[in-house]
This record gives structure tokens, C-alpha cells and sequence, in this order.
């Protein structure tokens, strides 16, 4: 909608910082392309995040989406969380009930959609995911409800090691899928793993403003076999060292902005029911992202 007047639906993200984000640009543009009277603001919350919650339901907002670290410190806030937020503990969206407060983790789901959408689906697929923060046990937990038969999760060996181990039992069990963590130092795990995967996924932030730093050893580059599609949930750059020596080997490759797009689509839909133009919005995004 062109007009904001007083019927227009506030969404939003809260954010520290917020400056940056691609969110408003993709939502204003998708509510304008759906003729939908709504606009997307970006906070930059730098504390409080009670009261700022309690303004969804004061001004009746629509929804917001939340960055790190609000995804976990939102969630006594909420009134309910969806299963993928329970598994992961954590939520990137909240869905607006007439001050009913929805908590839902679409991060991971966007991820696999997007793959899908490219003609990879993952069912029955065997995965090797490199590091278990946030985005990583988004990307786990979606993988294992999604339909992967087998995940190889490589993590340091640090202080949150068994907590992690624990929380991938659970998600396991949940949802039937083999789910096996190792030390990221372990190489000849890593090898093996990665041999017998069908997706190589990079989550961690290694390779992150530069186009040196790769998360896996070069020796290991070496054998990959092409067949394998290899995905980074980083978007800038656009191709990390590992995506760049990846396609040289032959492999299929896919960075973060997928996972950006079909995150917020899934957002979009849960907030309006309808679908986002992810077409439209990604060729906004690259345009943004990436000028000629």
C-alpha cells in the first residue's frame, strides 16, 4: 500500500543493531506487492526487551522477528512456543493473536525451503552440519523433522559440548533421525562424515567478511567428491573460501540468502497468510546485496 493511514499494521524487527537489516526491505516490499496495509520497522533495542514485547500487544503489532540475543531472552515473555522454538529453545518470530503471543523459530524451515525450492529436497538424505550455535540447531532440528535420515553435527570441544549432546539426543528421539556429534578437531571423522553425506551445511561464522578463513581443513577440500552440495548460511560475501573451493571441485553450491528469503517467507505467511514474492524480493535483495 502506498497511503499509511489509520488502519495500517505495524510488524517489526527487534534487533541489536537493527541499522542494517534487509528485513524492511523485504517485508514493505512484499506488503506492497500483496496490497496488504501494513509496514516493517527495524528497533534497535538495546535493552528492556519486556516493555518492547508488551508494545506488540499495546500497539497491537502484527508480529515482530528477533535477532540474537532476544531469541532466547524473549521467551519468558511469550505466552506459547511452537515445537521447532521448544526444540531449539529459542524463536526468530512472533505471531500476533489479539495479544496472544506466538513464539516460532522459522531460521532452519527457511533454510530447507529454500533448498527445496532450488530441486534439492532433503528427505531420506544424509547431512554433515559444521557447528551447533543458534543457527546450527535451527538447521538441525529442521533437518531432522524435515526428513534427513542421518546429520553428522561437528562442534568444538568446549564447556557447552555435553549441553549440546544432550539437546541432540532429545531432538533424535523426537524426530526418529540419527543425529551424532564430534569434536570439529576430529578429521578423520570429519572425512569419513563428509564422504558419506549428500549435504555439506557450514553454519559457524568462519569465513564471515573475508574470503580467506574456510571451516574445513584444505586437505579435506581436496576429496570432495561433486556430488555433494555444499551450502553456507553466510551471504557476505556472497562466495566464502569454502563455497569458491567447493565449486571448484564441482559441487553445487548455495550461500545464506536463501536461508535470509524463505526465513522471513515463512514469517510473512504466518503473519498475513499469504505468500511472500520471493522472486520479486530476491532480486530486490541482490540488487542491495550485490551491485553491479
Amino acid at each position: 500500500m502506498d497511503t499509511i493511514n489509520g488502519h495500517t499494521r505495524l510488524y517489526g524487527l527487534f534487533a541489536h543493531p537493527a541499522k542494517h537489516s534487509l528485513s524492511p526491505l523485504m517485508h514493505n516490499l512484499s506488503f506492497q506487492a500483496r496490497q496488504i496495509n501494513a509496514v516493517y520497522l527495524a528497533f534497535d533495542l538495546k535493552d528492556d526487551l519486556g516493555t518492547a514485547v508488551k508494545s506488540i500487544r499495546q500497539f497491537d503489532m502484527g508480529g515482530v522477528n528477533l535477532s540474537m540475543p532476544f531469541k532466547k531472552e524473549v521467551l519468558p515473555y511469550l505466552d506459547e512456543l511452537t515445537p521447532e522454538a521448544q526444540m531449539i529453545g529459542a524463536v526468530n518470530t512472533i505471531i500476533n493473536h489479539d495479544g496472544y503471543l506466538i513464539g516460532t523459530s522459522t531460521d532452519g524451515n527457511g533454510f530447507f525451503a529454500s533448498l527445496s525450492a532450488k530441486g534439492y529436497p532433503v528427505q531420506k538424505k544424509t547431512a554433515t552440519i559444521l557447528g551447533a550455535g543458534g543457527a546450527g540447531l535451527s538447521v538441525i532440528a529442521a533437518g531432522a523433522s524435515g526428513g534427513l535420515s542421518s546429520i553428522h553435527v561437528f562442534k568444538r570441544h568446549n564447556a557447552t559440548f555435553r549441553t549440546v549432546s544432550d539437546t541432540l539426543d532429545h531432538f533424535s528421539g523426537r524426530c526418529g533421525t540419527s543425529i551424532r556429534l564430534y569434536d570439529y578437531n576430529d578429521r578423520k571423522a570429519l572425512r569419513k562424515a563428509i564422504s558419506e553425506s549428500d549435504f555439506l551445511i557450514n553454519t559457524t561464522n568462519i569465513g564471515m567478511g573475508d574470503d580467506r578463513s574456510i571451516p574445513v581443513p584444505a586437505e579435506l577440500i581436496e576429496d570432495l567428491d561433486p556430488s555433494l552440495v555444499v551450502c553456507d548460511v553466510i551471504y557476505e560475501p556472497r562466495q566464502t573460501r569454502l563455497l569458491q573451493t567447493a565449486r571448484e571441485k564441482g559441487c553445487v553450491t548455495f550461500n545464506g540468502l536463501g536461508m535470509l528469503i524463505y526465513q522471513g517467507a515463512l514469517a510473512f505467511q504466518l503473519w498475513t497468510g499469504q505468500s511472500m514474492p520471493v522472486k520479486k524480493v530476491e532480486k530486490a535483495i541482490q540488487e542491495k546485496l550485490y551491485p553491479k
